[in-house]
């Protein structure tokens, strides 16, 4: 057992992992970022390599899935062993990162938030954002709940604060966009 999970676990995760980096292939996502290098850290959001990169400032949010699928899962499934919400965790930020690769999730971006030439993940990228989710997951299980809410909140003020975006803007601006935010957002 690693970090709470069995081998059997471990394996029903990379397994998940490995089906998402074949579909994303399979749609046509590039593997690396276009641009041909690979970078463990890409800091510039409007650029042609955000979202390509092994990490970046959406980095952070992943982390943030993982606190919150950890939470809800564990509440709703206590007794469970702990690969098998970790697996519905995988298969859910899996699920998104297909989403958002896809043709209507790219335009909406385009359309709506401050990722005005965004052109979806690279596989790499969407891989790495998975094993944040995953590494946030691990995290929230070893701390306790109001530890794991004060980080998340300090990693929405911090990227708030760095590039004026985070998860509760993303994901507010792709449901109910706000055009003084998407202004504001745009000056920085």
């Amino acid at each position: 057992m690693v970090g709470g999970i069995s081998r059997t676990g471990w394996l029903v995760a990379a397994a998940l992992v490995a089906l998402l980096a074949a579909i994303l292939i399979f749609m046509g996502r590039p593997p690396i970022c276009p641009c041909g290098t690979v970078s463990l850290w890409h800091g510039t959001v409007q650029s042609n390599q955000n979202s390509q990169q092994i990490s970046d400032w959406y980095s952070f949010s992943h982390i943030i899935h993982g606190f919150i699928f950890y939470g809800v899962l564990r509440w709703i499934m206590p007794e469970r062993a702990l690969w098998v919400p970790l697996a519905i965790a995988i298969g859910t930020e899996g699920a998104w990162e297909i989403l958002e690769n896809s043709p209507l999730i790219i335009d909406r971006y385009r359309e709506v938030t401050m990722a005005f030439g965004y052109s979806g993940d690279s596989v790499l990228n969407s891989v790495s954002d998975t094993l944040f989710m995953v590494a946030g997951f691990l995290a929230a299980g070893r701390m306790r709940w109001w530890v794991t809410a004060a980080l998340a909140i300090a990693f929405e003020l911090f990227t708030l604060w760095t590039i004026r975006d985070n998860l509760t803007l993303n994901v507010l601006m792709l449901v109910s966009p706000v055009e003084a935010i998407k202004d504001w957002q745009a000056g920085g």
